[in-house]
């Protein structure tokens, strides 16, 4: 996966991209619009002037047809042969007249005689022949006497170059050719000299002629195109009525889109022209902001060495230098983090942390006397537990089991002085409150710790389970910091300490056993299953302890 090295660089890639795309998409959609309406356009202006030079040419055609019409009918007049001598001259004077040939109807065959026919009465369908030259076309009908009968023969050869010569002159708009095609697609003449060799339609097999075969057997007029991104050729037909015929037209589509292929080159100069400020404007818009950046990142080194110093400057009110006051509000943060962790260790609420840190002996060596409530659990039997398991299975059944202990003492605002092996010592601290919510809360802490044993017992049943004692006292002892100016702990050291460790080892698995002074303080008062009296090691006189009952027990 390709990497950025630079900001810089990155955002360049993130924003020209983007806008080499979109201009990619408008300039592709923009070109496809554009070269739409521009066929259309040609398409519907080729139609209109194909249509006048077909309408030019039939009449050229009818014109000769008429003369011819008029030869026939003269011979109904009793001067015929005077009047049909004449008209002859007339047609043979025609503009676009190569050759015009009589022929009796029992001498068919023989070209150029001009002998009178017998009185006709009318002239048959006119039809069309092509002489060999290729240069020509000939009108041919026959006349027919009163009776009906074909008498004499009349052919009259036209130029192509005469039905052709103004189709190019029109004001064609960029038309490379004008063609006159037969109904089979055969080449009867054609402007350009390159078309010199074709004959027909469709010989070279090119798709578009061999459309445009299938459209004029469908259609009277229309245009065809190729379909793609810019067309080699398009072809224009019309239909003519006095003829078999129809009237082509070939265009370049290079010609055609003449115009939008210009405008492509200015759009592509533009889009380049764009490119180039946006990323100079990235040059002057970014370096200060990567100066700020590497600012941040500088000292987030000296941070990563515990090297706090002082806070950065906020030079902008813009998202650098809010990132920066950020930063400076991180390293506070971390700095509190650090002097937390470094006071308290990790395993207070944050929060009791913080009511803590607001009293002023909290940030120095020593510490004063109050009544706390002491916690102190330990796990029965796990001598012989450890040897039966891998050191992996023991690690993973204690950090297991004092993540679990951790959770339920914290959510009850306990304080977690140390892990004793498989013990765990923590005090709950009323904090110049009454002491009888905290011992009830203290408590209730226990219960849940046997609770959520039984739940990791069960949860995990693959591992041997796990029994633990616990026992609370309250009494006053020393609260506070203790040890040098380099390393400190806050924590709890007295005589209630001892005493609530020995009132553990009189719990049995899966039991809470308080003392007097917890069972008198809380303010509800705890459910007992049962009490007794013991001597316990450093006291003199027997105590009363209370075993409280479990949750389960309870349940």
């Amino acid at each position: 996966m390709f990497v950025f090295k630079t900001l810089e660089r990155k955002l360049a890639a993130l924003l020209i991209l983007p806008l080499i795309l979109v201009l990619s998409v408008i300039g592709v959609s923009g070109y496809r619009f554009i070269q739409g309406i521009l066929l259309k356009e040609w398409q519907e202006i080729a139609i209109l002037r194909l249509e006048r030079a077909a309408h030019q040419i039939d009449m050229r055609l009818h014109d000769k047809m008429q003369w011819m019409d008029t030869f026939a009918r003269a011979g109904q007049d009793p001067r015929g042969q005077v009047i049909q001598d004449w008209l002859l001259g007339q047609i043979k004077s025609e503009p676009g007249v190569t050759l015009v040939n009589v022929t009796r109807a029992k001498e068919a065959g023989t070209a150029g005689r001009t002998e009178m026919p017998d009185r006709s009465a009318a002239m048959s369908h006119i039809g069309y022949f092509y002489p060999k030259d290729g240069k020509t076309v000939g009108l041919r009908g026959d006349l027919l006497d009163l009776a009906g009968r074909p008498i004499v023969r009349l052919e009259v050869v036209l130029s192509y170059d005469y039905l052709m010569q103004d189709v190019l002159t029109e004001g064609w708009m960029v038309a490379q050719m004008a063609c006159l095609v037969s109904q089979e697609g055969q080449y009867l003449a054609h402007s350009s000299s390159a078309m010199q060799a074709r004959h027909c339609l469709g010989e070279t097999q090119d798709p578009l002629e061999m459309a445009m075969i299938r459209a004029m057997k469908e259609r009277d007029y229309g245009t065809l195109t190729e379909e793609s991104y810019r067309p080699d050729m398009v072809i224009g037909y019309y239909k003519l009525h006095a003829a078999p015929w129809a009237i082509m037209l070939h265009a370049r589509g290079s010609e055609i889109l003449a115009p939008i292929l210009r405008f492509r080159l200015y759009y592509l100069a533009g889009g380049i022209l764009c490119l180039a400020v946006i990323l100079g404007l990235i040059r002057l818009g970014v370096r200060p902001m990567v100066g700020g950046i590497r600012k941040i990142a500088a000292k987030a080194a000296l941070v990563a060495r515990g090297n706090y110093g002082e806070p950065l400057p906020v030079a902008s009110r813009d998202e650098i230098g809010q990132l920066t006051a950020s930063f400076n509000e991180m390293v506070a943060g971390l700095k509190e983090r650090d002097f937390i962790s470094n006071t308290f260790g990790r395993y207070v609420d944050p929060e009791v942390a913080r009511e803590l840190l607001s009293r002023p002996e909290a940030s120095r060596l020593g510490g004063e006397k109050r009544e706390v409530v002491i916690l102190f659990a330990d796990v029965r039997g796990f001598t012989p537990l450890a040897e039966a398991l891998s050191p992996e299975a023991i690690i993973h059944l204690l950090n297991r089991h004092f993540a679990r202990m951790i959770e339920v003492i914290q959510a009850h605002r306990g304080i977690i002085v140390d892990f004793l092996g498989d013990a765990i010592l923590a005090f709950f601290d009323p904090l110049d409150n009454p002491i009888g919510p905290v011992a009830e809360r203290a408590v209730d802490c226990a219960v849940k710790m046997q609770a959520a044993v039984e739940n990791e017992n069960a949860a995990e049943p693959a591992y041997p389970p796990v029994h633990m004692g616990i026992g609370l006292h309250a009494g006053e002892v020393v609260v506070g910091n203790i040890g040098s100016e380099s390393r400190a702990k806050y924590g709890i050291i007295g005589s209630p300490v001892n005493l609530s460790h020995r009132i553990q080892g009189q719990a049995q698995a899966g039991e809470v056993v308080i003392s007097e002074a917890v069972y008198r303080q809380a303010v509800g008062k705890p459910l007992v299953l049962r009490s007794f009296q013991t001597h316990l090691k450093g006291v003199k006189e027997p105590v009363n302890l209370y075993v409280v009952h479990s949750h389960l027990e309870m349940a």
